[in-house]
């Protein structure tokens, strides 16, 4: 069955380290998206100097809020053992704070997903 493994990385200088870990257990395809976290929107504070609306970039100036949530679907248990090892390897165990949250979730259907050669 197929299983999408989400990470949401706290600390976006270890993205690069975190993907090649990755590849290094056979991950080749992922997705990688700039978000932030509710906390840190709020610890970053309201700035009263925002426009009307204001766009993305305005919002996320600071680099203080950013994280990156990387994504992959993947095959096997074993694959998913492989990722949150390769993951803790590179941030250390994501029982601690400021590492980042990762979590599995199940998936029925897959298309268009190719293996690398």
């Amino acid at each position: 069955m197929y299983s999408m493994v989400m990470f949401i990385l706290d600390d976006v200088n270890y993205c690069h380290d975190v993907l090649s870990a990755w590849e290094e257990v056979g991950i080749y395809g992922a997705t990688i998206l700039d978000s932030s976290g509710l906390g840190r929107v709020r610890n970053a504070g309201m700035r009263d100097d925002m426009p009307l609306i204001p766009s993305l970039h305005d919002l996320f100036k600071n680099s203080e809020t950013q994280h990156r949530t990387i994504f992959t679907v993947v095959d096997s248990d074993e694959q998913v053992e492989d990722i949150v090892n390769a993951t803790e390897s590179v941030v250390g165990s994501l029982d601690e704070q400021n590492t980042g949250f990762l979590f599995v979730m199940p998936v029925s259907h897959v298309y268009g997903r190719s293996k690398k050669e």
